[in-house]
């Protein structure tokens, strides 16, 4: 039997959000306690501290209580100061769209762009930052999502320390499914989400803010407080002496520690590891059906995210549509000027298993078959087991 449109979908290879784990789902369950409480007080500063092993940095983050946008509008409001100049690095429609905040708050908004099939180039970076001495911050998105494409955080960043700029770096689809970390990364801002690798939920964002990022904001006369979007006024809310601003979302607190704590259970080594076989595994399969991947080049493709061109005479909706009908299996689309072009396939938090790399082939490919196009879905899946087994 098929699914209808109103069946919840079996299997969702969304690029996110993604099905949570079931200890995020069970603390997510937990009694809802006062936030004064000296219990939950508690709870959060040692939730907080965890974070922070997990980024792998002594600086306890900064928890806002949204979804990653939030984390980014108000850190480009925290940083961006009315006489900067500002260097956005656009190679997907995440990082061309940061710029929309950026500008809002700077004297002026430089771009990097390059096609949305492609990387940011670091040589590019200091090249343009030697022209112009006058930029002090960079934004720059890690994965890009829509594209599923990466660019080199750790290079870009090593040319801001260099030329003493601010970096903030969008690593929200990346973090917990990737090697990348915000002191690694360079990061002076450093937004992620647990809604994403971590398989948590989607009520909260994450920001690591460096020693001069603090410094930098604290001299930003323009940046809020009083505010959803400002940083300042939960900079010590980590701790269990100090009163929250605004009430956070208790539930989804329990949530970010259990998806944390699940983390660093499996250990992050082994986390990284299988996302990156999935993908490799899911990227093997669709070569070898016949269909393109949308990078430009294999080397640039995320372990989180897989995306795969929209063959001749086929439309992507309905391609997912068959998908979701005929397996009850859910991709994503594109998005902004991507729309139409190509289908996303996640690998993130409890689906970035290397089983789920078959099932990504299988659905896709027989949808796109099932809609007359050509897709050799038998050696797809032939391909993913292969490069599954080689990695036993």
């Amino acid at each position: 039997m098929r699914n209808s449109d109103d069946d919840p979908p079996i299997i969702t290879l969304s690029a996110g959000p993604v099905d949570a784990y079931p200890a995020v789902l069970r603390a997510l369950s937990r009694p809802v306690t006062y936030d004064f409480d000296p219990s939950f007080q508690q709870f959060y500063e040692s939730t907080v501290r965890k974070t922070a092993k997990a980024l792998r940095t002594a600086l306890p983050p900064v928890i806002l209580q949204g979804e990653p946008v939030l984390g980014l509008e108000a850190a480009a409001a925290a940083l961006i100061g009315a006489d900067d100049v500002v260097l956005n690095l656009a190679s997907g429609v995440y990082g061309k769209g940061f710029g929309s905040w950026a500008a809002r708050h700077c004297r002026e908004l430089v771009e990097i762009e390059v096609p949305y099939d492609d990387a940011i180039d670091p040589q590019a970076v200091s090249d343009m930052l030697e022209a112009r001495p006058d930029i002090r911050i960079l934004s720059v998105c890690h994965l890009d999502t829509p594209s599923g494409t990466v660019n080199p955080v750790r290079e870009i960043g090593a040319v801001c320390r260099a030329h003493d700029v601010l970096s903030i770096v969008d690593a929200v689809s990346s973090f917990g499914g990737m090697d990348v970390h915000p002191e690694d990364a360079g990061a002076d801002i450093f937004v992620t989400s647990p809604s994403k690798c971590l398989g948590g939920s989607t009520g909260l964002c994450i920001l690591h803010v460096s020693e001069r990022a603090w410094a930098k904001i604290d001299a930003n006369p323009a940046a809020p407080t009083g505010s959803v979007l400002s940083l300042k006024d939960w900079r010590d809310a980590w701790r269990s002496d100090v009163l929250f601003p605004f009430t956070p979302s208790v539930s989804e607190v329990h949530g970010l520690e259990a998806a944390v704590q699940n983390y660093l259970d499996e250990g992050p080594e082994r986390v990284w590891a299988r996302h990156a076989l999935t993908a490799r595994a899911c990227r093997a399969g669709i070569r070898a059906m016949g269909l393109d991947l949308w990078p430009a080049r294999e080397a640039i493709c995320a372990d989180t995210a897989t995306t795969v061109r929209v063959p001749a005479g086929l439309e992507d909706g309905a391609i997912r549509q068959e998908a979701r009908r005929r397996y009850g299996v859910v991709f994503s689309a594109g998005r902004g000027p991507l729309m139409g072009k190509l289908v996303r396939i996640g690998h993130m938090g409890p689906v970035a298993r290397p089983i789920y790399a078959t099932v990504a082939v299988t659905a896709l490919g027989g949808a796109i078959a099932a809609l007359g196009g050509s897709a050799d879905v038998g050696a797809g899946v032939e391909a993913a087991l292969a490069v599954i087994d080689l990695a036993e």
